[in-house]
């Protein structure tokens, strides 16, 4: 397996602790990304990925991108240990808490949108900066609030092991904290994060260029 990335993404920095977690062997090809002539423009990896963005997953002959998906298919080709728990409403709510984080903070928070306000809506720093906290704070609160209500169990999001809601957490708030949003209102989100933090695999995938 190949894995193109860069160190700072989180969508990649999931996909890293993926692979993490099930020991799965991979080379990994770092890009340096920019808004303009970065490697992720290149014929070469255009090739691979028309859209340009990474993670990009390259298991043989598939290509695959997308975290949510790669992270999918690498609980089917090595099942255990398991990111999605067996029964059919954990596995949902496993689902909905990762689908917040990357369905409903990502795509507002991230760089093409925050390069697009300011190349072609012509936003200021200030607006901007209020953008990217407005949508990150109003996520966070959101899974502060489920997971305070459900209670997080042996300190994972669900249940005693590492899933798909955490392997999506960690880089959440690792990329909040890039940007200095203070945290100190999610207690919950970070006591999860702490413990994930202990784990090998989650070690192991830190950002590191």
């Amino acid at each position: 397996m190949e894995l193109y990335d860069f160190h700072l993404s989180v969508s990649s920095y999931r996909v890293r602790i993926g692979l993490a977690l099930k020991d799965l062997p991979y080379t990994r090809q770092a890009l340096s990304l920019s808004r303009d002539g970065g490697e992720q423009h290149s014929a070469e990896f255009r090739a691979l990925n028309p859209q340009g963005m990474v993670p990009t997953l390259l298991d043989d002959d598939f290509v695959l991108t997308e975290s949510l998906a790669i992270l999918e298919y690498l609980d089917e080709i090595r099942p255990e240990p398991p990111l999605l728990p067996r029964d059919a409403r954990s596995r949902a709510r496993v689902r909905q808490l990762a689908q917040i984080m990357v369905s409903d903070i990502a795509p507002l928070t991230n760089l093409r949108v925050i390069t697009y306000l300011r190349t072609s809506l012509k936003t200021s720093e200030i607006d901007r900066a209020k953008w990217f906290r407005h949508w990150l704070l109003e996520g966070l609160d959101a899974l502060e609030l489920w997971l305070t209500a459900d209670g997080a169990s042996d300190g994972y999001c669900l249940g005693g092991q590492p899933t798909l809601a955490d392997v999506c957490l960690v880089p959440l708030l690792y990329g909040a904290r890039r940007f200095g949003l203070p945290l100190d209102d999610f207690p919950q989100l970070c006591r999860i994060e702490e413990h994930c933090l202990a784990h090998p695999a989650f070690r192991q995938a830190a950002p590191r260029a």
